[in-house]
């Protein structure tokens, strides 16, 4: 059967909010390789004067969240993550033609899928990015974290503005 055009560029578009999302994840996963095989768990390597490179694994959620639990939450997060990221996508493809909405969920997709594959593969999150100001450091994060921050701060910026509307 054949498609209108206006499915075909919707597809497109859709195709293009999952590029974004794979090639944040490649970055993500390049990046905490090239932490993994440069650094040393745990041994901070100044950057600036508020930032280092400092491997560290987090079991948990955000900021160490059930990171003492025992061990079911490595599958439980894996679990949701998948979850969550099968959502997006159908959240991405039904509504691809909402640029700042698809934006965000392109970027929260990418972001769980590469905590999903630590998990997966390494049974925590691969963390290195140390901002700290004198002798206090926010939680070590990496690029997905980054990218699902970002993801949510343009969901919510989203939804004022259709709200506001």
């Amino acid at each position: 059967m054949a498609r209108s055009n206006k499915s075909g560029g919707s597809n497109q578009v859709f195709m293009a909010w999952l590029g974004l999302s794979i090639l944040l994840l490649v970055i993500d996963q390049l990046t905490k390789l090239l932490a993994k095989n440069n650094l040393f768990e745990g041994v901070a390597k100044p950057v600036t004067s508020f930032l280092n490179w400092t491997l560290v694994y987090n079991p948990g959620a955000a900021f160490s969240f059930l990171a003492q639990a025992g061990g079911w939450q490595r599958w439980f997060f894996t679990g949701l993550g998948l979850v969550a990221a099968l959502a997006m996508i159908w959240l991405i493809r039904k509504n691809s033609q909402q640029t700042l909405f698809s934006l965000a969920l392109s970027l929260v997709l990418s972001g769980a899928i590469g905590n999903v594959i630590d998990r997966i593969a390494y049974g925590a999150v691969v963390d290195f990015i140390d901002v700290y100001y004198g002798n206090w450091h926010w939680p070590a994060f990496n690029i997905a974290d980054s990218a699902i921050t970002i993801g949510v701060i343009l969901l919510i910026f989203d939804e004022i503005k259709r709200v506001n509307k």
